[in-house]
């Protein structure tokens, strides 16, 4: 038990300390909310290598500090809509076992965006928001990917540690 705790707290460290340096890199796609989303590299790791549950509450308690830290309550809110969703949609993809660890966080990464819209299209009541769709639809595949590869290198290498 206690080492399940420790390994929770250095994921949530992990993944602050990763929505910190991102925070700090001024890289813009120019399409708002846009990012790598390097903290869901840790996510997609403890999802294969945690309870699921675990997954989720990390998910959780990630969003929530790094929006009190580095964001606002719309960013919390915003991530928070992303990041579960995406995290289901991961979680059921990882069950169904047809999917790569890559093949699921690229799902992960555009089902983040997708849901990260939704909130938008309720915030500001317009659908015409939706033309952000195919921008954040490309770059929720390609982040998703660069995580994807970035994970399942991880996971071959941290198959070794007990958790």
């Amino acid at each position: 038990m206690k080492s399940r705790v420790a390994y929770f707290g250095v994921f949530t460290a992990l993944a602050l300390i990763f929505s910190y340096v991102e925070s700090l890199i001024p890289f813009q796609f120019g399409i708002p909310g846009v990012k790598l989303g390097l903290a869901n590299l840790i996510i997609v790791i403890a999802l294969y290598r945690m309870k699921l549950s675990e997954a989720y509450l990390l998910s959780v308690v990630r969003v929530l500090l790094s929006g009190f830290i580095f964001g606002n309550y719309f960013s919390i809110i915003y991530s928070l809509a992303g990041g579960l969703f995406s995290l289901t949609v991961m979680a059921g993809l990882k069950k169904n076992g047809g999917f790569s660890v890559c093949g699921a966080s690229i799902a992960g990464g555009v089902c983040h965006n997708i849901g990260q819209l939704v909130v938008a299209m309720l915030v500001v009541e317009t659908f015409s928001v939706a033309y952000y769709v195919p921008v954040l639809l490309l770059a929720g595949l390609i982040t998703g990917f660069l995580i994807g590869i970035t994970a399942d290198a991880m996971l071959k290498r941290l198959v070794n540690l007990e958790f």
